[in-house]
């Protein structure tokens, strides 16, 4: 290897997925690795661990894999082609605002589950009963 293609293993390791979950979403076209090795190996490039991050960032804000998928060539077709007629570019952007302000609805929504979980993890705090601190013995 010429050290710009990484094995599967270092993917996960650095996308802090599992060797499982890139796997789906290979299956599922999401992403695909950059070459195969003599060996068969899948071998990934910075690139591929970029695309994995950002679907790693959909996950927790509940986007789907077709909406995953729709973004990501939403964008790949932005960087991919140089001079795109600008009314394909302009829907192409429109459609990464819309997820822009999809993403940003969704943090919100989850700030507020977050706060609500706060508030009743206070609650049951303040209901048990307050103990001394314990005694510490030299």
């Amino acid at each position: 290897m010429d050290g710009k293609h990484m094995q599967i293993g270092e993917v996960a390791a650095r996308t802090e997925l599992s060797l499982r979950t890139i796997r789906h979403y290979e299956e599922t076209g999401l992403v695909a690795p950059s070459a195969r090795s003599q060996g068969g190996f899948r071998l990934y490039t910075e690139a591929d661990v970029a695309r994995l991050m950002v679907i790693r960032r959909m996950k927790p804000l509940g986007f789907t894999l077709d909406e995953m998928r729709a973004l990501l060539e939403a964008t790949d077709r932005l960087d991919s082609v140089k001079e795109l007629p600008p009314k394909e570019r302009e829907e192409l952007l429109d459609r990464l605002r819309g997820f822009e302000e999809a993403a940003q609805q969704r943090v919100a929504d989850l700030r507020t589950q977050l706060a609500r979980a706060e508030e009743f993890a206070a609650t049951l705090r303040r209901r048990l009963p307050r103990t001394a601190a314990p005694v510490r013995t030299p």
